[in-house]
């Protein structure tokens, strides 16, 4: 088992949210559902550094000023890792949007019908305390791709 330290970017703009809908490899963990932007934090990367490098990889938008929601424990998320996963929201960015990313294809999805989507369960827990000013700290346990239980203090 590992500790994998990670980022989560939800890319918001009007009553738009961005959105990477993971359809390119079957074998893929998170094949079929939607998500944020993100990924695994580089040795000697702050959070901050991560999202924007990964949002700029998988999108080609350079954001700035993310802005930190929380954190989030997913015990061995994958079966075998336990993921630590820093959540962020930005609404400043420059760039051409890519349309595809080697994981799938990138999509703006109106605020109305985001929880329309094919999520993970917990997704459509945390993704509506980003609308708060709360900072969060929460923990999500999953079990086979199910959603077992979760436990959160706000700050």
């Amino acid at each position: 088992m590992s500790f994998i330290p990670a980022t989560l970017c939800y890319i918001q703009s009007q009553d738009k949210t961005l959105m990477l809908h993971r359809i390119s490899a079957k074998e893929d963990l998170h094949y079929g559902k939607y998500n944020g932007l993100g990924g695994k934090i580089e040795p000697s990367e702050s959070p901050e550094e991560c999202v924007i490098r990964e949002v700029r990889e998988e999108s080609g938008l350079q954001i700035s000023e993310p802005k930190l929601h929380g954190i989030i424990t997913f015990p061995k998320f994958d079966g075998k890792n336990d993921w630590l996963v820093f959540v962020f929201t930005a609404d400043n960015f420059t760039g051409r949007l890519k349309q595809h990313t080697k994981e799938g294809k990138l999509e703006w999805i109106d605020k109305n019908e985001l929880y329309e989507l094919h999520l993970w369960e917990g997704d459509y827990i945390f993704m509506k305390w980003l609308e708060g000013d709360r900072f969060f700290s929460a923990k999500f346990r999953y079990k086979k791709g199910k959603l077992e239980k979760y436990r959160v203090n706000f700050y």
